[in-house]
C-alpha cells in the first residue's frame, strides 16, 4: 500500500482527484492513503440537510458522495483519504470502518489521549472521566464504487475549532468537538508527526489479515 506523505491540498482538486483514481483504477492497481490538509472546507454528506449549516459566511460549502452529515476540514487537521479495493481485501465497509476506527484509537494514545467510540456514531470522541464519548475529535465518512473505498476519516490535531460553531457537527446541535492539543496530548502534537503516525498505522490496520 503507499502512503502519500501530508502535503496541503485545496478540497475540490483532491475530490476530483479521488474520483477519477476510483473510477480509473484495475485490479491491479495498488491501494493508496493520501494525507492531506486543507484550507478551510465544509463539506456535506450525501445525507446532509441544509439546517445543519448554521453560518458558514467566507468559507466554501461542498456536496459530496461520503456518508455521513456536514463537518469542517481545515489547517491542523490530518485528513487520510484511504482509496482502498475492498474486494481484493475481502473487507466489508463496517470491516474498513472498525480498522480506521482503531488506527485513529492508536494514533491517539501515542500522544497520551484516550479515544473512544459511540454507539451508532461513526467517528471518535475523547473519553470523558467515565470512559463514556466526550467531545468528537475524529470525523469520518466513506463511498464505495465498484467494491472500491474513497473518502476516509479526519483526525483533530491542532486547529482553530472555532468553524466547528457555524455548524452541527456531524448533524448534532451543540456536539462538542476538540483537538489532539486541547485533549491534553503529549508530547505538544505536531500535524506532520502526527499524520506520519497515523499513515502508517492506518496502512497496518487496513492490511492485517
Amino acid at each position: 500500500m503507499h502512503v502519500r506523505p501530508l502535503a496541503p491540498a485545496d478540497y475540490l482538486p483532491t475530490l476530483e482527484a479521488m474520483r477519477a483514481f476510483t473510477a480509473g483504477r484495475t485490479d491491479d492497481t495498488p491501494d493508496e492513503i493520501w494525507l492531506v490538509e486543507h484550507p478551510p472546507v465544509f463539506t456535506q454528506g450525501l445525507a446532509g440537510k441544509s439546517e445543519h449549516v448554521l453560518a458558514p459566511g467566507e468559507i466554501p460549502v461542498v456536496r459530496t458522495e461520503r456518508g455521513g452529515q456536514v463537518t469542517y476540514h481545515g489547517p491542523g487537521q490530518v485528513v487520510a483519504y484511504t482509496l482502498i479495493d475492498l474486494r481484493r481485501l475481502r473487507l466489508g465497509v463496517r470491516d474498513l470502518v472498525c480498522r480506521l476506527e482503531a488506527a485513529a484509537i492508536e494514533t491517539c494514545a501515542a500522544w497520551g489521549v484516550r479515544a473512544v467510540r459511540r454507539s451508532g456514531a461513526p467517528g471518535l470522541y475523547v473519553a470523558d472521566a467515565s470512559g463514556g464519548p466526550g467531545p468528537k475529535i475524529a470525523s469520518l465518512g466513506l463511498k464505495v464504487s465498484r467494491g472500491c473505498s474513497f473518502h476516509g476519516i479526519a483526525l483533530n490535531v491542532a486547529m482553530d475549532l472555532e468553524p466547528f460553531e457555524r455548524i452541527h457537527p456531524c448533524g448534532y446541535a451543540g456536539l462538542p468537538v476538540t483537538d489532539l492539543t486541547r485533549a491534553g496530548g503529549a508530547p505538544a502534537p505536531d500535524p506532520a508527526s502526527v499524520a506520519r503516525r497515523f499513515g502508517d498505522t492506518l496502512a497496518a490496520h487496513i492490511e492485517r489479515p
